[in-house]
């Protein structure tokens, strides 16, 4: 049986296959990885990544063995990459998923390598190299000695080298010239100690979108790929379509009066007689508690109406106005386009002091992705 609260997510993957496109052709002759991590930064991963290869994308990449798994039980073929060593333990899981993982350190060499002669497999696996992020990678002046321990393991192949930029959202920052520089240094040592590498690669959305020295022999595409710009500077820098739509419909209606104060806190009170609709949908789906208090809107009718108050677990109430015509059933558009207006996930990351990957990994689980191509 399916669901029968109106709220939904829908994703629009020609969207999708747009923004892959776009970033592919500004790109070239670099390859595109696109990452799905976050099943699809909130956007349904095994169709995402369907629709980004379908596009020219080369690969899929994620953050877990388990998601590797997902996306082949719901079978997508294409090359997956795990963006960060496995834990101890599930090598022989991600060798059995036919994926290939970032190692950065000997002990996840070894027992990568391990697995893969136990299944009887040659598994790529991708060096990843710290050049000040500082989360994860091997040390620029340590990389040459893994990558001759990789060579050395008849059931592994290097398949690239790669990093990872910190401030590539802020174009004029010098910092990821710094990264690009120790990188560079790093691939000279590698190379000096007899490793050829097959591929390098160190852009993310940011790095693909402004930075043309980092584009190298591949970039990894994440928000981008979904239309949501990787940093305020950037805005409309290429012609990014958002593929995200959050959708509900309005579920009761009331009018109430002056005076009268609106959900948990009493902090909205409204100044004359107005409509107040409700929404079902909340912050157990995604919608944070404290949009109301920073000027959070929805669309209803195609016009923009204030959330009134405290968005609770389950609903959201909403200032339709006084003269509003608004019925039970109406579409409420929280993020997408309605006629004439746009709420974005921009938008909301700007009223909320966050980033736009936050507002589309946070959409929860009950909240249904309906994949559409808007070309039919």
């Amino acid at each position: 049986m399916g669901p029968v609260r109106p709220t939904r997510a829908e994703v629009d993957l020609d969207a999708v296959a747009h923004n892959v496109r776009v970033v592919r052709d500004l790109v070239a002759p670099a390859s595109v990885w696109v990452v799905v991590k976050a099943d699809g930064y909130g956007h349904g991963a095994a169709a995402v990544g369907s629709a980004a290869i379908e596009a020219g994308a080369e690969a899929l990449a994620v953050a877990l063995v388990e998601e590797a798994e997902a996306l082949r039980r719901a079978d997508v073929r294409a090359p997956v990459v795990i963006l960060s060593e496995a834990p101890a333990g599930a090598a022989d899981r991600l060798v059995a998923a036919d994926a290939q993982p970032a190692v950065y350190s000997r002990e996840s060499i070894a027992e990568v390598a391990a697995a893969a002669e136990r299944a009887g497999r040659t598994v790529p696996v991708h060096l990843k190299v710290d050049t000040g992020m500082h989360r994860v990678g091997v040390a620029p002046g340590a990389a040459a000695d893994l990558a001759v321990a990789i060579g050395r393991e008849p059931a592994l192949a290097l398949a690239s080298v790669w990093t990872h930029l910190a401030v590539a959202d802020v174009p004029d920052d010098p910092f990821t010239a710094e990264q690009l520089r120790r990188y560079d240094a790093a691939c000279s040592a590698i190379e000096a100690a007899g490793v050829a590498i097959p591929r390098r690669h160190a852009a993310n959305s940011a790095g693909a979108i402004a930075h043309p020295a980092a584009r190298l022999d591949a970039v990894r595409l994440g928000i981008a790929a979904y239309g949501v710009s990787p940093g305020p500077a950037l805005d409309g820098a290429v012609d990014l379509r958002p593929a995200l739509r959050l959708v509900s419909a309005v579920s009761h209606v009331q009018r109430i009066g002056a005076g009268e104060a609106v959900s948990y806190g009493r902090r909205y009170r409204v100044e004359a007689e107005t409509t107040v609709a409700v929404v079902p949908i909340g912050y157990a789906d995604g919608v944070r508690r404290r949009l109301g208090a920073v000027d959070g809107e929805v669309l209803i009718g195609g016009r923009r109406c204030p959330i009134a108050g405290t968005v609770t677990m389950d609903q959201v109430t909403v200032d339709c106005g006084p003269d509003a015509r608004v019925e039970r059933g109406d579409e409420v558009v929280l993020i997408g386009r309605q006629g004439d207006e746009e709420i974005t996930a921009a938008e909301w990351a700007r009223r909320l002091d966050t980033i736009g990957y936050e507002i589309t990994c946070a959409i929860g689980p009950r909240v249904p992705r309906v994949h559409v191509r808007r070309s039919g």
